[in-house]
């Protein structure tokens, strides 16, 4: 079922002090807040809410709807929100496969999308599009950062991911940049539970390390069984598999486990120690990297509503690129084919207190764009 949510139902309607006409603006949030990637998309939506709500924003509408993970509903929420809500802007989509059969067709009808998770190649290179901006990462941009940081201390480690464009990126991304041998390379069932069969082939491969991105509740899954089977090789996987919204499911076996994202909670800028304290205070819980890039994608748009109006849309276009607001990631900047430039950073699951949660321990990439910008012709 479809789950419908206005800014007006979230008691949301505030006005933005700068909007450089004040006028009506509609943004359509399609996100999943159900099912097992639940998670996500919860710490998407409520840092997009909270992020209006703190800047007192009246003319901005937020229409939130569910997806449930599914393209199909996906798809049919998309073309409600471009053709009967007449939504300026959309973002909100998590899943790369939900942002294949939504974002050509939205952006080939002139609304602006801006991605706060998924970053498909497809959508980085050749078919870059000028109404598209990606406000997260390209996806293979977390795991290159991984794979070059394995060649430290790893020569033949088992890779896995799901079957769908961002677990292709994702090890496509890792083996760019690892140089050591590779005991195993599997593409597992999107929204697996059951990784029995899996773990028995690493137990098997003679690895020295395993790389995996399962991110929402298949990693969860993955950690606990991987976990309880005693194999005991480290494991290494970007942010998605250990970020705050699951890492309380996961447990202490996540102790200890090196990860890799553009953003964590404790890197010391004002803007990210702000956002901490205010999505803390808010909901009571630590923000993800979900929450992170969704705070960043809010604030990207009102700063550009600052500046132009969102019916001039070249005006408005331009607005966005020059991404003129304090990011929490610290520095950052759009690439040609409107992809972060930015730094990816490893990180390492700790206990502070009783709270399993990250903290930096090094840097894999400074000032990192994508592997697919030249093919962009923008």
């Amino acid at each position: 079922m479809r789950s419908i949510v206005t800014a007006s139902l979230l008691a949301l309607s505030m006005t933005v002090a700068g909007l450089a006409q004040a006028e009506p603006v509609k943004i359509g949030v399609i996100t999943t807040l159900s099912g097992g990637g639940a998670g996500l998309g919860v710490d998407t939506r409520d840092a997009l809410v909270l992020a209006f709500k703190k800047a007192g924003n009246k003319d901005v509408e937020l229409v939130i709807e569910d997806d449930a993970q599914k393209p199909e509903l996906a798809v049919q929420i998309a073309e409600k929100m471009i053709q009967s809500d007449k939504v300026d802007l959309m973002t909100g989509i998590i899943w790369s496969n939900l942002a294949m059969a939504v974002v050509p067709n939205t952006v080939a009808q002139d609304v602006i999308y801006l991605s706060p998770n998924a970053g498909p190649s497809a959508l980085a290179g050749a078919n870059c599009h000028k109404n598209y901006f990606n406000v997260a990462y390209q996806n293979d941009n977390f795991h290159e950062a991984m794979g070059q940081y394995a060649n430290q201390d790893y020569k033949k480690t088992f890779i896995l991911a799901p079957n769908y464009p961002a677990g292709k990126d994702s090890l496509t991304g890792f083996k760019r940049y690892y140089k050591g041998e590779l005991a195993g390379e599997l593409y597992t069932q999107v929204g697996q539970t059951d990784y029995a069969a899996e773990i028995a082939q690493i137990r098997a491969s003679g690895a020295d390390s395993v790389f995996f991105f399962l991110p929402g509740g298949m990693g969860i899954a993955f950690m606990k069984q991987y976990a309880q089977s005693g194999v005991g090789l480290p494991v290494l996987g970007p942010s998605f598999s250990f970020s705050q919204d699951v890492l309380p499911a996961v447990g202490d076996a996540a102790l200890g486990v090196k990860n890799s994202a553009s953003w964590s909670k404790d890197l010391d800028n004002e803007a990210n120690k702000e956002f901490v304290e205010a999505f803390q205070a808010e909901y009571g819980r630590l923000p993800s990297i979900y929450a992170a890039q969704s705070w960043d994608t809010a604030n990207l748009i009102l700063s550009a509503l600052a500046k132009a109006s969102v019916k001039d849309k070249d005006a408005f276009r331009a607005a966005l690129k020059e991404a003129d607001f304090k990011s929490v990631r610290g520095e950052f900047t759009f690439n040609t084919n409107q992809h972060p430039i930015q730094n990816i950073y490893v990180r390492e699951v700790v206990k502070e207190g009783d709270v399993l949660t990250n903290k930096i321990i090094g840097t894999a990439f400074e000032k990192h764009g994508d592997a697919y910008v030249e093919q962009c012709k923008m």
